[in-house]
C-alpha cells in the first residue's frame, strides 16, 4: 500500500512531467537551429536540405502528435509520454553519428515523431490530476516549458557548440530527455483516466478523431481551437525567426543586440503565458483571450513604426507578451471542451495541425518582405490576430472548468 501511495500522480509530478517534455521540445529546435550552419558545413548539405532537417522535424511532429495522442487515449498518459522520450532519445542519440544527409534526416524526422506528443499528452495529463478551478494556470505552467527550453538552448549552445561540435550538441540535447524519463519513472496513470478506462466504453480511433466534429458545438470549437493554434505558431515563427534579420537590415543591429532582444522577447512571453493562466482563472477565459487578441494587434502595429533601438528593445518583451501568452490558455481550453477518453487526440491534432500551418510563417514573411519590406510585412501580421478575435466570438464556447465535456461520450 506505501509503495503504491509514493506511484501516484500527485498534481507536482505530473507538472514536473508535462513541463519537462515541452521544454525538452523547446529546446531540442532551437540547438537545431543554431547548429545548422556547422552541420551544413561538415556535411557539405545545401541551403535547401539544411532547411528540410527543421521543416521534417516539425512535420514529425505533427505525425507524432496525431499517432501518440490517440495511443495516449487508448494506453494511458504516463506510459506513452515515457515511450515518446524513448523515441526521441534514440533518434537523437543516432543523429550523433549520422554520415550524411540522408541518414540525419531520416533520424531527425522520427526524433520529431517523438516530440509530437509531448504537448497534448503533457497537457491532457495536467487536466486529469490538477483540480479544475486551477486548471488554466497548471496548463500556463506547462507553455512556460518550452520558453524555458528556449532559454536555456540560447544560453548554453554558442558556448557549447564551438567546443564539442554539432555531434557533441546532440547528445547533449539527450540530458533533458533523462531528466524527464527518469522523473515519469514509476508514476501511475490519473484516476480520471483509469475510471474512464474501467467503466466507460472502448472506443476505435476513428470514434475518436469524430469526437472532434461529434456535434454541431463540438464542431465549431474544434475548428475555433484550429484557427487559434494556427494563428499563434504563425505569428511566434514569423516574428521570431525573421525579427533578428529585421533589427540587424534596418537598425543595424549586431549579433548580440540581436541576441539580446530575442532574450528579452522571450521573457515577455513567459511572463504573459503565466499572466493569462492566472487572469483566466480568475476572470471568463475567453475575455481573457479577446484582451491578448486585441493587444496583439496593436503592439505588433506600434512595434512596426518604431525607430529607436531602446524602446524597441522593451516594447518588443510587450509584444511577445501577447503574441505569444495566449498559449497559456488552449490545454485548459481544449481539456474542458473534450471527454477524457478523446482529450489527448484532441489536444495533439488541434495544435500539432495548427503548428504545421504556422510553419508556412516564416515563408510568408519572408515573402512579403522581398515584395514590400520587413516594416510592412510586421505590419500585415498584425491581420491574423483579427482572425483570433473572431474565431474567439463566434466559435468557441464560453463556459470553463467544469468536468462536463462537449460531445461527452455516454
Amino acid at each position: 500500500m506505501a509503495s503504491n501511495k509514493q506511484r501516484q500522480v500527485t498534481p507536482r509530478k505530473a507538472m514536473l512531467a508535462a513541463i519537462s517534455g515541452y521544454a525538452m521540445d523547446g529546446f531540442d529546435l532551437l540547438i537545431l537551429g543554431f547548429m545548422l550552419p556547422a552541420i551544413s558545413l561538415s556535411l557539405a548539405l545545401t541551403p535547401s536540405q539544411g532547411g528540410a532537417l527543421v521543416t521534417w522535424t516539425l512535420i514529425g511532429a505533427v505525425i507524432g502528435g496525431v499517432v501518440f495522442g490517440q495511443l495516449s487515449d487508448k494506453l494511458g498518459r504516463v506510459r506513452v509520454l515515457t515511450f515518446t522520450i524513448l523515441m526521441f532519445s534514440v533518434f537523437t542519440g543516432l543523429c550523433a553519428i549520422a554520415q550524411g544527409y540522408w541518414d540525419l534526416l531520416i533520424y531527425r524526422t522520427l526524433a520529431g515523431v517523438g516530440l509530437g506528443g509531448e504537448f497534448g499528452i503533457g497537457m491532457a495529463l495536467i487536466a486529469e490530476v490538477w483540480p479544475a478551478n486551477k486548471r488554466n494556470r497548471a496548463s500556463a505552467w506547462v507553455g512556460i516549458g518550452w520558453q524555458l527550453g528556449v532559454l536555456l538552448a540560447a544560453f548554453i549552445t554558442p558556448f557549447l557548440l564551438p567546443i564539442i561540435g554539432w555531434r557533441g550538441m546532440f547528445l547533449v540535447g539527450l540530458l533533458p530527455a533523462l531528466l524527464s524519463f527518469f522523473i515519469r519513472r514509476g508514476m501511475n496513470e490519473p484516476e480520471a483516466f483509469t475510471r474512464q478506462v474501467k467503466n466507460g466504453p472502448t472506443l476505435s480511433f476513428t470514434t475518436r478523431f469524430k469526437r472532434l466534429f461529434s456535434d454541431a458545438e463540438t464542431a465549431k470549437a474544434s475548428l475555433g481551437i484550429f484557427i487559434l493554434c494556427s494563428v499563434q505558431n504563425f505569428g511566434y515563427y514569423g516574428l521570431m525567426i525573421w525579427m533578428p534579420a529585421y533589427l540587424s537590415s534596418n537598425f543595424g543591429f549586431s549579433l548580440t543586440k540581436s541576441g539580446m532582444w530575442t532574450a528579452v522577447t522571450v521573457v515577455g512571453m513567459t511572463f504573459g503565458i503565466w499572466l493569462f493562466g492566472v487572469l483566466a482563472d480568475r476572470f471568463a477565459r475567453w475575455k481573457i483571450f479577446l484582451l491578448y487578441q486585441f493587444g496583439a494587434v496593436v503592439m505588433v502595429i506600434v512595434y512596426a513604426q518604431l525607430r529607436d533601438p531602446t524602446v524597441m528593445l522593451f516594447t518588443g518583451a510587450v509584444m511577445g507578451m501577447f503574441v505569444n501568452g495566449m498559449i497559456g490558455g488552449y490545454g485548459a481550453l481544449i481539456s474542458d471542451i473534450y471527454p477524457v477518453q478523446a482529450r489527448a487526440t484532441a489536444q495533439n491534432v488541434l495544435f500539432n495541425l495548427g503548428r504545421g500551418v504556422g510553419g508556412f510563417g516564416p515563408l510568408v514573411i519572408g515573402l512579403l518582405a522581398s515584395q514590400l519590406s520587413f516594416g510592412a510585412a510586421i505590419t500585415l501580421l498584425a491581420l491574423i490576430y483579427l482572425l483570433d478575435i473572431v474565431a474567439t466570438l463566434f466559435l468557441l464556447p464560453k463556459r470553463q472548468g467544469n468536468e462536463d465535456a462537449l460531445g461527452a461520450i455516454g
